[in-house]
């Protein structure tokens, strides 16, 4: 069997082991193993019972997960992304007062736009049209974000009315297992410890137990509830027909279709340059390996995603972390896959690691993403600029979607300001075009 996996997955040929395939897909899995309680959550808000969100989260995230390492061979796991989930639950659900059956057929029809666009090679060539320059920005940016949602969920960041973020208190327990998380993660990433990224979280967790962060679990059985299922398909409760119908009779839910079309698209873009640098299959010009692969997979993602009543299912930049953890291939993959599988039953056990355990690992990954930044030349003002924009709008505004926007706006800006207009490719003039019309939208 071990012969069969080497072969399948080239897990030599690529410079790892079965042994730092499985403790990377771990190290991901936990990084990410917050979405098995938020997205439940946020979609009992929109009207799903609690237990058949859990359900479709997790199964929904092993499926995707699996698919994407089988197909494209590549160490990105996903799951039901946030901020899309929000605008589900808060938007569409909330203030809108729609079925979340109806709120899924929007995510469905989403999902079914972008695997066509991905078909038609459409996706790859608007990858293909932006500068190097930007693509490594955007892996900084995201390394940048990834650290601030680690210390954001850490305590040791806060919300402020004044300056809008401050220096949380050091003496809070959640502040207190942060530190030591990012204490043991730097330590032992300085001793090159194998595994070092897991074993901090691992640490922080028991740590956390005394201190009142880690929640012990008070039950341990699950029966998955599948009544979430073909939620697009399903007939309305009041008797309006199929939900996914709806969609095509208010003109409002087509431009959602749109918005959250923009935010997949480009989010997964920015995911899979992060994670492929971190990972060691981007190539010399910026181009990452197995594009054509891994977009496939995540487009269906938003598919099945809408379909299990789970939201859209997207590419996680936490997959950073396992990639700093040595994952090369989709064998780490199949365990965050089995992981999620397992959390469908024993929700409760995986909900013990806190956002606190898991900071030092994303500030780690965060320093490690940063490395990027000196093959930007900034004494360019037309790679510079841009680069940096994209760089400062990703963590400030809290959206990877917003800062590549920004990024490719100023691009063009700039182009034009010089008179080099010519020089821009004609997909980045659509895209960033697009990118206005989304902010001027719905911003």
């Amino acid at each position: 069997m071990e012969a069969v996996i080497e072969r399948f997955f080239k897990v030599s040929e690529r410079g790892s082991s079965l042994g730092t395939e499985v403790m990377a897909g771990l190290t991901t899995f936990l990084t990410m193993a917050y979405i098995v309680a938020v997205n439940p959550a946020m979609m009992e808000a929109a009207g799903i019972p609690f237990n058949a969100a859990l359900t479709a989260t997790c199964f929904g995230a092993a499926i995707m997960t699996a698919a994407m390492g089988l197909i494209a061979n590549r160490p990105i796991a996903l799951a039901s992304g946030m901020g899309i989930n929000a605008i589900v639950a808060y938007t569409l659900c909330g203030s809108m007062g729609l079925d979340w059956r109806i709120a899924m057929g929007v995510v469905f029809l989403e999902g079914v736009i972008i695997m066509v666009l991905v078909l038609m090679g459409l996706r790859e060539a608007v990858m293909d049209a932006i500068p190097v320059a930007l693509r490594q920005a955007i892996g900084i940016g995201i390394g940048l974000f990834v650290a601030f949602i680690g210390l954001k969920g850490g305590g040791i960041l806060a919300a402020d009315s004044s300056t809008l973020i401050t220096m949380g208190s050091l003496t809070s327990p959640e502040a207190i297992v942060a530190i030591v998380s990012i204490a043991l993660a730097i330590i032992l990433t300085v001793r090159g410890t194998k595994g070092g990224l897991l074993i901090s979280i691992i640490v922080a967790t028991v740590v956390g137990i005394p201190l009142g962060v880690t929640a012990l679990p008070t039950e341990f059985d699950f029966i998955p509830d599948f009544s979430a299922l073909c939620a697009p398909f399903q007939q309305l409760p009041d008797g309006g027909g199929i939900a996914i119908a709806q969609v095509f009779v208010q003109p409002v839910l087509l431009m959602f279709v749109f918005s959250l079309l923009m935010s997949d698209f480009f989010d997964t873009m920015g995911t899979m340059m992060a994670v492929g640098q971190q990972g060691d299959f981007v190539d010399e010009d910026g181009n990452v390996k197995n594009t054509r692969e891994i977009l496939l997979v995540d487009s269906m993602g938003a598919i099945v995603g809408g379909f299990a009543g789970a939201s859209s299912i997207t590419s996680f930049a936490e997959s950073t972390s396992g990639a700093a953890a040595g994952a090369r291939t989709g064998v780490s993959n199949l365990v965050v896959a089995l992981a999620f599988f397992v959390c469908a039953f024993l929700a409760p056990i995986i909900g013990m690691v806190s956002s606190s355990a898991t900071c030092g690992a994303l500030v780690i990954v965060g320093y490690l993403m940063m490395s990027d930044i000196g093959k930007i030349d900034w004494g360019s003002l037309e790679a510079a600029i841009p680069a940096f924009v994209t760089i400062m709008g990703i963590p400030f505004t809290y959206s990877i979607t917003n800062g590549i926007g920004f990024g490719f706006i100023t691009y063009v800006v700039v182009k034009v300001t010089q008179g080099h207009w010519r020089d821009i490719k004609p997909l980045m003039w659509i895209v960033s075009a697009a990118f206005l019309v989304t902010f001027v939208l719905f911003s």
